[in-house]
């Protein structure tokens, strides 16, 4: 469409135009009439006559008011009146039924990374469907759009007090000065006092280690976190030093999946299956009592054949058994990492079409939409909570009760 630069300058010089923002303000005030007058133009066009022109009317089908409805813009939310008709049967196409989004081809795009779709994919389809060239750097500008809502929620307030938070980290190879190189997305989980789950923050790291959960720890200090239940993590060296020196209170509950899988690297497969036959009892024993009773069954008929699978078992044990003095409800949940292991899952669900990542950023962005998808479905509480959270406070006293809900 070709612009009369004439009525350009006329509209320029009489509204005063004379920065960007003007210029932004300016459009954002057209945006909501030139919406509304094409809804005005398709109900003409359905009814085939104009607003009180009823000589050229020639259908029994009338105007019959309208309904308010608010829609999101690329510029903002706006007011329209969506005309009605009185046999029901407008169906506008410029803003559909039920559509409270009608945001540009920017938010496709962006829609369009969150599902994995490469760059290159993405330029694929805008041209096949929408007849639409777009450049790579028009499409990494437009998704860059989500950095500062990524900074936003980065930096959110959290609660004061968790029941449980769970520490992993997810590897993926990254574009770093020309060499690719292996980056850990640092991923912290948690459970707060209502049994709700959320990611608390992700972090962009170097190879995963006990320096960077010190400072990822830190962080969630300075977002507003006190205190912190239960933690549930691998067994990364120094790990525990890092969180008891943030959080001197909280117990550690080093995953029992992490060791047994760790162990499996240290048994030739002919004996897999027996080693674990005798493993089991171990973790799975209805007191700590039992679960050492059964180690020293493990040592004696392994430890001397197979000594760096077993001996880990001894070395870590007052922090993988902690779970033992738990109610029965709590402690797969305790033991396991299998709720932030299910997010990875989702993680790697969408991520797995992209071998490398040109840069942090573009991991960051496609993480961020992922989580966001993945946390709006969270919305149920943790089996058996209340009873879960009834015991907790008898364990924890005050530092439960003071902050229930």
């Amino acid at each position: 469409m070709e612009i009369d630069k004439t009525l350009l300058k006329q509209i320029v010089k009489e509204k005063g135009l004379k920065t960007i923002e003007d210029v932004e303000d300016f459009v954002k005030e057209l945006v909501g009439p030139t919406i509304q007058a094409l809804l005005e133009a398709e109900m003409e066009n359905q009814l085939g006559y104009s607003k009180y022109d009823y000589k050229n009317k020639q259908t029994d089908n009338s105007r019959n008011g309208s309904t308010k409805k608010t829609v999101r813009t690329s510029h903002g939310e706006i007011d329209l009146q969506i005309p009605r008709d009185r046999n029901g049967e407008f169906d506008p196409i410029v803003v559909k039924k039920h559509q409270k989004n009608v945001t540009s081809i920017e938010d496709r795009i962006i829609s369009m990374y969150a599902r994995g779709m490469t760059v290159r994919d993405i330029q694929k389809h805008l041209n096949d469907i929408y007849g639409i060239d777009a450049s790579p750097t028009l499409i990494s500008n437009i998704t860059d759009k989500i950095l500062p809502l990524i900074t936003e929620w980065q930096n959110r307030p959290l609660l004061p007090v968790y029941a449980l938070v769970f520490l992993d980290a997810i590897h993926y190879k990254v574009r770093h000065n020309s060499q690719i190189v292996g980056k850990a997305a640092y991923m912290v989980v948690g459970i707060d006092l209502d049994g709700r789950k959320d990611v608390l923050g992700m972090w962009v790291g170097e190879a995963e280690s006990a320096t960077f959960w010190l400072n990822v720890l830190t962080e969630l200090q300075n977002r507003g976190v006190k205190d912190i239940l239960v933690m549930s993590v691998d067994n990364l060296t120094g790990i525990s030093q890092a969180i008891s020196a943030c959080f001197p209170q909280t117990e550690i509950q080093k995953c029992v999946v992490h060791q047994i899988r760790n162990s499996f690297k240290y048994v030739p497969r002919k004996h897999v299956t027996e080693f674990m036959n005798d493993l089991k009892p171990v973790y799975q024993a209805p007191s700590e009592k039992e679960g050492l009773r059964y180690l020293d069954l493990l040592e004696e008929k392994w430890g001397t054949k197979y000594v760096l699978a077993v001996k880990p078992w001894r070395a870590n044990w007052d922090e993988l058994a902690t779970f033992f003095d738990y109610p029965a409800e709590l402690r797969k949940i305790m033991y396991t990492t299998n709720i932030i292991e299910s997010y990875h899952r989702q993680l790697r669900k969408v991520t797995k079409a992209k071998s490398i990542f040109p840069n942090d950023e573009a991991l960051l962005k496609i993480l961020y939409l992922i989580t966001i998808d993945v946390t709006e479905k969270w919305t149920k509480r943790v089996p058996e909570w209340q009873s879960i959270i009834t015991k907790l406070a008898i364990r924890f006293g005050e530092r439960v009760s003071k902050n229930l809900s």
